[in-house]
C-alpha cells in the first residue's frame, strides 16, 4: 500500500535545516550562500516560480537575484 507524504510538512522541516546550516556557515564568517535566476521571456507561470523560489531563498538566508 503506498504511503501517503505530507509535502508541505517534508518542506518545512528542509526549510528549517537549511536555515540552520545557513546560520551556522555565517556564524563562521562564510561566504553567504545565494540563488541567481536568468528569466528568459515573460511566461506568468516561469515569474510566479522564481519569484516563489527567490522568498524561499531568502527565508533560508541566501542571497538572490533575479535577472
Amino acid at each position: 500500500m503506498a504511503e501517503v507524504i505530507d509535502g508541505k510538512s517534508v518542506a518545512e522541516d528542509v526549510v528549517s535545516k537549511v536555515k540552520a546550516l545557513t546560520a551556522e556557515l555565517s556564524a563562521k564568517g562564510a561566504t553567504k550562500p545565494g540563488l541567481a535566476v536568468v528569466i528568459v521571456g515573460e511566461d506568468p507561470a516561469s515569474q510566479v516560480y522564481v519569484a516563489s523560489k527567490s522568498r524561499t531563498a531568502k527565508e533560508c538566508g541566501f542571497h538572490s537575484l533575479q535577472h
